[in-house]
């Protein structure tokens, strides 16, 4: 079987290393890996360091390059490429741990026949070992579920099933750069949903300069997408969903009707 792992990046040839000897210490006999990196405009060593990781010829890699776009665009732009039963994206801040393979092709040969699954999910922990966010209370869920019924809470890390991640892209509204990927997981949620485990595969290292260290940024610049994303959430069969994450979505529709109004 083979993985293709996508990572969209923007000036990170400082974090790509990380990446880079994460995938090679994954290596093995019994599956294939695949980097397809898409280089968002970046202005630093990004192209030269990844040329040298090319030429070294341990993983393939295949390196595309677009006008700054951001990373949705570039993950979109990615998809072509895809060859792997699995689909990974990862970002230029993240890294796996090892034997992060092994664990998602277990899984994978355990349930490879069906065909309502989109994704296997696992955690994600930061350098020190911490879990990032709550585990995972029943081995099968939809994303939707998992955070407005199920009381999930953090970043989860997934692997899709290809055949099923291709049929589904990041829509973007009025040519922002950024939407949240749970508006394209809440779509998948409507005829698949995920296999949990918990287990960690990825180590995530946030960057100052990254979305989820200025997210209150990114609500100002790119107000549509979640406006359309929570404007989706309120029309879901909310039976079974938190009180505090009904009181959540109405606020956070609120907010984002008026800055997508403001912005006009």
């Amino acid at each position: 079987m083979k993985f293709s792992i996508l990572t969209a990046t923007y000036n990170r040839a400082k974090c790509l290393p990380k990446l880079y000897e994460s995938l090679i210490k994954n290596k093995s006999n019994d599956y294939e890996i695949e980097w397809l990196i898409m280089d968002d405009g970046s202005k630093d060593e990004t192209e030269n360091l990844i040329k040298d990781y090319i030429a070294k010829n341990e993983i393939k890699i295949k390196f595309f390059k677009q006008q700054n776009q951001g990373k949705m665009t570039a993950i979109n732009n990615l998809a072509q490429y895809v060859t792997g039963e699995i689909w990974i994206e990862c970002d230029s801040d993240d890294y796996f741990t090892d034997g992060a393979f092994d664990k998602i092709k277990d899984l994978y040969e355990k349930n490879k026949e069906r065909k309502d699954i989109y994704a296997f999910a696992f955690l994600k922990i930061d350098q020190n070992g911490n879990n990032m966010g709550n585990t995972f209370k029943k081995e099968e869920t939809t994303m939707f579920d998992l955070y407005f019924k199920d009381g999930g809470t953090g970043e989860k890390a997934l692997a899709f099933i290809t055949e099923v991640r291709k049929k589904y892209r990041y829509e973007l509204e009025h040519n922002e750069r950024f939407v949240t990927e749970a508006r394209m997981y809440h779509k998948m949620d409507e005829n698949y949903k995920m296999a949990c485990i918990n287990e960690p595969i990825m180590i995530c290292e946030y960057q100052d300069e990254g979305y989820t260290q200025n997210i209150m940024e990114q609500f100002k610049k790119y107000p549509f997408g979640y406006y359309m994303y929570f404007k989706e959430i309120l029309h879901k069969n909310m039976k079974g969903v938190l009180f505090k994450k009904r009181l959540y979505a109405i606020k956070h529709f609120l907010l984002f009707w008026y800055l997508k109004n403001i912005k006009k």
